[in-house]
């Protein structure tokens, strides 16, 4: 999962992201609204670690903020602010949790995991373009109705790239992710499968922007 860390005081950003990168988490952080606002824009994170308050702005209007943009990352908040009005607010306002300073890591740690099976859950179980249907449930794909074999490595690299249709997936992340390593060898292997996955589907489903990584497309 790719978190953002949204927090004012840097011993927090480097708590919380210590603790989540050790469960795997790609993760990175900001300590103003304003750049928060820039990494989701540029990341497009799965969750979001939320303070309330940031020098230049709240982070309950943060929240509106990325609702109103029709961004979807889960977003915990994690606050000095105990109120129970606080917390209402920041749910009515889009937060999916909320979680009070001071707090133990353990449970910071089990929230997240909470978040990450809600928002992997939420991932779509289909999706087509054109003459192509891939069927995420069933691992099943097809081009004008017939079955075209995918390999389990092959719907890795789909299924990644699915979780956010359009947005360019970096090349180093989508090794991470499905390789679990970014050598020569694995960057060699994923240039192989894109072209296997164009060839069996669709030239034009996986998108290669140079230097920057890939992106699927739902366009006709």
């Amino acid at each position: 999962m790719r978190i953002l860390v949204v927090d004012d005081h840097s011993e927090v950003l480097e708590l919380v992201g210590r603790a989540l990168s050790r469960d795997g988490h790609e993760v990175f952080g900001a300590a103003t609204a304003v750049q928060a606002q820039r990494e989701l824009e540029a990341r497009r994170p799965d969750i979001v670690v939320l303070d309330l308050g940031l020098p230049d702005g709240s982070g309950e209007e943060l929240c509106k903020v990325v609702r109103r943009a029709g961004q979807h990352p889960a977003i915990l908040i994690l606050t000095a602010e105990s109120a129970v009005a606080s917390r209402v607010r920041c749910l009515d306002a889009g937060a999916d949790d909320y979680l009070t300073k001071p707090f133990a890591v353990a449970e910071l740690r089990a929230r997240v995991r909470a978040l990450s099976r809600r928002t992997a859950s939420s991932s779509p179980s289909a999706l087509a373009r054109g003459p192509v249907l891939l069927d995420f449930a069933a691992r099943r794909a097809t081009l004008h109705g017939e079955e075209s074999p995918i390999t389990a490595r092959e719907w890795a690299i789909l299924e990644y790239l699915a979780r956010d249709p359009g947005r360019v997936v970096p090349r180093q992340e989508l090794l991470e992710r499905v390789w679990q390593r970014s050598d020569e060898a694995a960057a060699a292997s994923l240039e192989v499968l894109i072209g296997r996955i164009r060839r069996k589907l669709d030239p034009d489903l996986v998108r290669t922007l140079r230097g920057e990584g890939y992106a699927l497309s739902l366009d006709d």
